[in-house]
């Protein structure tokens, strides 16, 4: 009986870490494709698309804003790992395994974090580029209408 309460853990555990791989699988995707929306949107030479483009941005800036909670979260996730990590209190209080399993703890937390700043950063860019490149649109427009009427 306590082998399979074991096995029932080891399995648990598992599919706990699948599900947490999942979230930063879907947060690199996210940050992905704001930066390539970002790109799309400042790369010269996308005029014809541009109208199209911007549109869809705008449409999807919403939908894209619940990245900063996801972050939010995903950062709690890693405060939470750091503050509950076993300490060794001296080099031969910890095993070698221990050792190395903390420090590739670490490894992850940083880089879970350079993703989650990604993903902000790329969050606000898309908004302010998405912003700015609407404003060139309409001011365009405005200069189009003050012509025609000269």
């Amino acid at each position: 009986k306590s082998q399979s309460s074991i096995i029932y853990f080891i399995q648990k555990r598992e599919q706990n870490n699948i599900s947490m791989a999942l979230e930063w699988v879907i947060l690199g995707y996210a940050a992905a494709a704001e930066a390539v929306m970002v790109i799309l949107l400042t790369l010269p030479g996308t005029y014809p698309l541009r109208k199209g483009l911007i549109s869809v941005t705008r449409n999807l800036l919403k939908p894209f804003l619940s990245v900063v909670p996801f972050c939010l979260f995903l950062l709690l996730d890693i405060y939470w790992k750091y503050e509950t990590r076993p300490r060794c209190k001296s080099a031969e209080s910890c095993t070698p395994t221990e050792l190395m399993r903390h420090q590739k703890s670490i490894v992850k937390s940083q880089r879970n974090a350079l993703l989650i700043a990604s993903a902000l950063m790329f969050y606000w860019l898309l908004y302010s580029v998405t912003r700015l490149v609407t404003r060139v649109e309409l001011l365009n427009q405005r200069v189009e209408k003050l012509k025609n009427q000269e």
